[in-house]
């Protein structure tokens, strides 16, 4: 499992996590599968877009899974 620091930012948007990792390419792309209900986090289908992710939640694509830290 990856770590993703949100160093001191209260949480990060769903769309911008999947586009930090690395797993999409743009936003666009990141709205794309969120909206497609390919995303989870916390082990339950997420399509929310903008989502606030905060630390010490669990957000997993296509395989890889990020846990995010304060």
């Amino acid at each position: 499992m990856e770590i993703f620091n949100l160093d001191n930012h209260p949480h990060v948007e769903l769309c911008d996590l999947l586009k930090f990792q690395g797993w999409c390419e743009s936003g666009g792309g990141a709205k794309e599968v969120i909206a497609e209900g390919r995303v989870k986090v916390d082990g339950k289908v997420e399509t929310r877009k903008r989502c606030k992710i905060v630390a010490d939640q669990v957000v997993e694509f296509n395989g890889g899974k990020v846990m995010v830290k304060p």
